[in-house]
């Protein structure tokens, strides 16, 4: 009967949920019958709360456990979050310095480049920026004209006549002008960053005489680095170049390649100038 009462009290000591550690050793050395009488009393007043969950306790501690889990977490999150936006900054930071590196470099190119192309003229590259800036602010305005961000494109100024006059953009030019511009920023980047090869499709077919000859001697020299392969119908490419191609038509108009002689090259290019 002991053993049975004694399972009846584990059971409902179970029922009651999690209890606090004092439970186990406050009333050690009581008495059974004040015990008892504290009981009656406490299951009187439990009665009040009868509608109340008697897990939320157990509740409590479970989920104040998975808070305080949940604020470690977001620390180390905002650590990592802290962590992730100094890498930011500092590649950006890169970003910019390597970018403004380049451009200097591809500018001090092209002013060379354009220098031995027109003699007589001189060429500039031009970092373009904002104008909507806050002129308010000198401060912002120096941290906004130093970032990259702040850039909105690069122009071309060129004098083709005059290392003194202003210049004129690249929308004023003619179409030889264009061209002979355009390859000028080709030949910077590749002083820049050179690439393994480049082909070139008429590319001296609007340029003067003296700008193809400029061109030809160009490619000449920047061939050490890179292979370059030229379309032209003008003669001033073949006298620099090292081998020579011809494309020819049988009776059935298909095509052929093979390698021809520099006298050959220049013979065809003639014919062609006087049929034109």
């Amino acid at each position: 009967m002991l053993t049975s009462r004694k399972e009846d009290c584990n059971r409902n000591i179970r029922d009651l949920g999690v209890l606090p550690e004092e439970a186990f050793e406050k009333y050690t050395n009581e008495r059974a019958e004040k015990i008892a009488k504290k009981l009656r009393q406490v299951n009187d007043g439990l009665k009040k709360f009868a509608h109340v969950n008697k897990k939320a306790f157990e509740q409590y501690s479970n989920f104040t456990k998975q808070r305080d889990q949940l604020l470690k977490r977001r620390e180390e999150l905002d650590t990592s979050a802290e962590s992730i936006e100094e890498l930011i900054q500092v590649l950006d930071q890169r970003k910019d310095e390597a970018i403004e590196r380049t451009f200097k470099q591809v500018a001090s190119n092209f002013e060379e480049v354009f220098e031995k192309l027109v003699p007589a003229g001189r060429g500039k590259l031009i970092i373009q920026r904002r104008v909507d800036r806050d002129e308010d602010d000198d401060e912002e305005e120096d941290t906004q004209q130093n970032s990259v961000d702040n850039y909105t494109g690069v122009s071309i100024k060129v004098s083709f006549n005059s290392k003194v006059d202003e210049g004129l953009r690249i929308q004023q030019l003619s179409g030889g002008q264009k061209s002979l511009v355009a390859l000028a920023t080709v030949f910077a980047i590749q002083k820049c960053d050179p690439a393994p090869f480049y082909l070139f499709d008429e590319i001296d077919a609007n340029l003067d005489a003296q700008y193809r000859t400029a061109v030809a001697s160009m490619i000449q020299s920047l061939s050490s680095t890179a292979q370059f392969i030229t379309t032209t119908f003008r003669p001033e490419m073949l006298v620099t170049a090292d081998k020579f191609y011809g494309v020819l038509f049988n009776a059935q108009k298909v095509s052929s390649i093979r390698s021809i002689k520099r006298e050959e090259a220049m013979e065809f290019v003639e014919q062609e100038a006087q049929a034109q």
